[in-house]
């Protein structure tokens, strides 16, 4: 067992007129996510112009759904309707193998 073993991958379809704010949030969340003790990785990925993406991992299912009920996640949902063309999709994701630094 490895500490990040559970993840999450959310995908994000920005309204046109809004893909910069969604990058400029999900670039302002890193701080946020610095202070998840139990959130081992995070990315935020932006795919194409209005598509983008969250990419965490970490080490057992209360960890994970911690973060789900964070900060980030609940900044998300409070703007979603405003910056999101539709609503984001979140999959609980297993690590089958990983190499870290």
């Amino acid at each position: 067992m490895s500490d990040s073993d559970y993840a999450l991958q959310a995908r994000l379809i920005a309204k046109p007129e809004k893909a910069d704010e969604v990058a400029e949030f999900l670039e302002s969340a890193l701080p946020m996510a610095e202070d998840e003790r139990e959130t081992t990785t995070w990315f935020a990925l932006r795919f194409d112009e209005t598509t983008f993406g969250i990419f965490d991992t970490f080490p057992d299912e209360d960890a994970r759904q911690a973060h789900l009920d964070g900060d980030i996640a609940a900044a998300l949902m409070e703007n979603a309707d405003e910056l999101l063309a539709e609503e984001p999709q979140i999959d609980h994701v297993d690590v089958l193998a990983a190499k870290h630094p």
